[in-house]
């Protein structure tokens, strides 16, 4: 992704420690919107009663989000593309929530698959098919320019939250990219297909190793992923080059990031992201901005929770009282806190189904390929990961499940999680974490950042 790196990473900051609190699409993109952790959102998973978008409508989150909060403070403001899981599921075709001036998200069809779907276009539904212009990535992209060069031409200060597909399942290409990377392979990070999971959990340590048909795939996947991502790193050139035309880059921040990591191989599972692992919780982070340094990185551990009150930090605006994250703004700028976060809170709950089968589920995204089948490509298995809370610290990730099974990394000496020390650490430092895990499983507002401002154990 050549533009993301001379255009955002080279000309910006980079954030070394951002981690996502619940590597799921609707449980992160509610925290996105809300800057709470996930057990406080209670949109937990992407469906059911315990999650998904009828979850949040049903609670009300709507009524209060980044969108609300800049919109009321006189922003335009724009959502495009991806909103929640299930939308709009239980409620109208055209349904808008509040706090958005343009708003261009599928409400039919499947967008998943870039192409065969139907826009809720400001109320208006508006139907594309499967030719190339039709392509999902460059249409969104296409919406946003076209409502940051509005909003130049009225003058007014604008938020624009742009959030396409790729590179999801099925992760389909432009058509121009399609025969890309012809040779390209899956990386064999020291944790690919590891060879002694004794020390993980049943879900993991029960699996035999990945055959040969199932690297196959993965290098498949992982082939697609970098082809649908071509289109992504063309719209940052494009966006980019509007702002320019529009005399607005100068004083127009631009936050790269997403959702949720992706494991492809690693301990043995195919692909998927709803583990504590590295390649599943830890993602990019790059600002680019007025006053921004370029080419800098920052180490403090930062995450989604903080995404909510950092943009509304960026234009002025107070964030709601009930924000368990905290602005990154000040570690853009160099400008170090008194006290930071040392400790990051990591979850991940079972989808709770209702006794009563709900009808008009909206869109549905499937299984990833570790949910779905089984190594040799079956379907006679699904992997489950039970529910977990975890903490992620500079040197540690503590994992707890609701087996009574646990997980203890050295991320210094041990970065790829190969060895658990849960049997051998001290039991001070196993006590030191679980108490720690206990408050921030529960934590509100406050009572979360004076918590993870506490030394690290």
């Amino acid at each position: 992704m050549p533009h993301l790196k001379s255009l955002l990473i080279d000309q910006g900051v980079s954030f070394s420690n951002y981690f996502v609190s619940v590597s799921l699409c609707c449980p992160s993109r509610s925290t996105t919107l809300r800057g709470q952790y996930s057990h406080n959102t209670h949109v937990e998973t992407n469906g059911g009663t315990n999650g998904g978008f009828q979850t949040a409508y049903t609670l009300g989150l709507e009524q209060s989000t980044i969108g609300t909060w800049l919109h009321s403070a006189g922003y335009r403001t724009a959502m495009i593309g991806k909103y929640l899981n299930g939308y709009p599921g239980g409620v109208s075709d055209t349904y808008i929530p509040p706090g958005w001036d343009e708003w261009d998200s599928a409400s039919k069809g499947n967008p998943y698959s870039e192409f065969n779907y139907t826009l809720n276009e400001n109320g208006k539904l508006v139907a594309y098919g499967k030719q190339s212009q039709d392509y999902g990535t460059d249409v969104y992209t296409s919406k946003a320019t076209s409502f940051i060069t509005q909003s130049a031409k009225e003058h007014k200060p604008f938020f624009t939250y742009l959030a396409v597909y790729a590179p999801h399942q099925p992760a389909t290409p432009a058509p121009r990219d399609q025969h890309l990377f012809p040779d390209v392979k899956a990386p064999h990070t020291p944790s690919y297909n590891e060879a002694d999971t004794s020390d993980k959990p049943a879900y993991i340590h029960e699996r035999p190793l990945l055959s040969a048909q199932a690297q196959t795939r993965i290098d498949q996947l992982y082939r697609k992923r970098l082809q649908s991502l071509q289109a992504v790193d063309r719209a940052i050139a494009t966006l980019y080059t509007t702002l320019q035309k529009t005399n607005q880059l100068n004083t127009t921040y631009i936050v790269f990031t997403s959702d949720n990591g992706f494991h492809l191989g690693q301990h043995r599972l195919p692909a998927g992201k709803q583990t504590a692992y590295e390649e599943d919780i830890h993602l990019p982070l790059v600002v680019r901005g007025p006053g921004v340094p370029a080419g800098k990185t920052v180490d403090q551990i930062t995450g989604n929770i903080d995404l909510a009150p950092s943009f509304a930090d960026m234009a002025g605006v107070k964030p709601a009282s009930f924000v368990d994250g905290r602005s990154f703004l000040p570690l853009v700028h160099g400008n170090m806190p008194t006290t930071w976060r040392q400790s990051y809170l990591v979850e991940h709950w079972l989808q709770q189904n209702s006794a009563h089968p709900q009808t008009n589920l909206g869109l549905q995204e499937s299984d990833d390929p570790d949910q779905e089948t089984d190594i040799s490509g079956s379907k006679a298995a699904k992997i489950v990961i039970p529910e977990y809370h975890a903490i992620r610290t500079k040197d540690y990730l503590y994992v707890e499940y609701s087996t009574g099974e646990k997980e203890l990394y050295n991320l210094k000496t041990d970065p790829a999680e190969l060895s658990s020390l849960a049997a051998t650490a001290g039991p001070l430092l196993l006590k030191s974490l679980s108490e720690r895990l206990a408050t921030l499983k529960s934590c509100k507002m406050d009572t979360c950042r004076s918590m993870e401002d506490q030394p690290a154990p």
